[in-house]
């Protein structure tokens, strides 16, 4: 009679998987709504509102956008100044005083800032699509929590059923037993299933509970309620799609697979900034010196001669970078396909499990146990056959219940790895 919490106890959400990070102000907002059932719609916005990881990451970005800023700005021009003998007078044997003031600028050369500034617009590109990817993982964390509080939650309400049948059937056992008609035994050994029932409802409980602030947790609620509820179903609409049709989705819009293409642009704009940086840029200086009573003007050019650093040692590496790069897109783009491919064999698995048990099992079980428990209350079955009979039909509404999950959790997978909202 554990069987049922064993079952159960593979979809307890561990509430460490997840971070307590404390929500920022937006948080509540989240929870003046908690009160009213949440469609998944409505998670995901508050998600995106008020989860601090990827307001974290949104951070990061404006920080990493920040930095076109440096990248485009221009050299400073350099004042100097300088004064000699000024203390001795003009009449000094040694020489008159000296004064001079000039002003020097460092001219790129290599078209060095745009480059720069390119470099840098690719390098925000990426963490975009990183942040759009982060983003996209956390939207399938709250679809999955999601479904498991709807599974929990009807997994509740089947251990609440099965305990009330349950404790009327004790009830009118006592009947027999008070009137003679049932041996004391075999009345406390039907008694003693109510453990096991209400032991299943306790579980149950639990599972809610835990689901529930483990959505919360990623909502972005620091506390988790009490009256937080959900609205939704188990049951998951129709794949409309095809296999050929997801795996154009994929290659078209996945982030990783974006951010992975980012990457080679950046590489590239690194590989060209390298190589403008092993050009010399030379130092112009214009000059004013007062001696005596004399005035001159005067002009330098400062150039370093590139003859041993030429930034050969970046171009090597940016280069390698560049191959490094190619390779890892096309790593990424097998890695698409293969998910798209183990999310859709996952999908007609739990598919047609479901399906199994909806069309036949469910109502097979629901029989046997009616007929069982008429015909044991009618002295034609064995206390044994009975007791059976509710443990299979307990067992076999539970596998159904997690036959609709898996079927949900695979077409969640699926969106996932194809980034479409197969089930919005």
């Amino acid at each position: 009679m554990r069987q049922f919490l064993a079952f159960a106890s593979l979809f307890v959400i561990p509430l460490t998987c997840f971070s307590q990070t404390a929500p920022t102000a937006s948080g509540s907002t989240t929870a003046a709504s908690a009160a009213t059932p949440l469609t998944l719609p409505q998670v995901l916005d508050l998600a995106h509102r008020s989860n601090p990881t990827l307001l974290s990451a949104e951070q990061h970005l404006a920080a990493v956008r920040a930095q076109e800023i440096t990248a485009g700005l221009r050299q400073n021009p350099n004042a100097t100044a300088a004064g000699q003998m000024v203390t001795l007078g003009p009449d000094n044997p040694n020489g008159p005083d000296f004064y001079s003031v000039g002003v020097q600028r460092l001219f790129e050369r290599g078209n060095k800032r745009q480059l720069r500034v390119d470099t840098a617009r690719s390098t925000t590109a990426l963490t975009g699509f990183q942040l759009d990817d982060q983003r996209r993982q956390t939207d399938l964390a709250i679809r999955q929590a999601f479904s498991r509080m709807l599974y929990a939650r009807e997994a509740l309400a089947i251990s609440r059923d099965n305990l009330e049948g349950y404790r009327k059937t004790v009830a009118l056992m006592k009947v027999r037993l008070d009137a003679g008609d049932l041996d004391r035994t075999d009345f406390d050994r039907i008694e003693l299933q109510l453990a096991g029932f209400e032991s299943d409802q306790d579980n149950a409980e639990l599972t809610l509970r835990q689901a529930s602030i483990a959505l919360q947790n990623l909502i972005g609620i620091a506390r988790p309620r009490e009256d937080f509820d959900i609205a939704g179903t188990l049951d998951p609409p129709p794949v409309a799609i095809t296999l050929d049709a997801l795996r154009t989705e994929a290659l078209a819009g996945r982030p990783d697979l974006k951010a992975a293409q980012a990457q080679v642009d950046v590489d590239v704009a690194d590989a060209k900034l390298a190589v403008a940086n092993g050009t010399a840029d030379p130092t112009i200086e214009a000059d004013y010196e007062r001696t005596g009573h004399a005035n001159t003007f005067g002009a330098n050019v400062n150039i370093p001669l590139r003859i041993f650093d030429r930034n050969q040692g970046e171009k090597e590496r940016t280069h390698y970078e560049i191959e490094s790069s190619h390779l890892a897109l096309t790593a990424a783009q097998n890695q698409v396909l293969s998910d798209i491919d183990s999310a859709w064999a996952g999908y007609q698995t739990a598919q047609v499990q479901s399906e199994r048990y909806r069309s036949k099992y469910l109502a097979e079980a629901s029989h046997v146990r009616d007929n069982l428990e008429f015909s044991y209350r009618n002295g034609n079955s064995t206390l044994l056959d009975y007791l059976s009979a509710l443990s299979d039909y307990r067992l076999v509404n539970l596998a159904a219940l997690n036959a609709r999950l898996q079927l949900l959790l695979s077409i969640e997978q699926l969106s996932y790895a194809s980034h479409t909202e197969i089930n919005p």
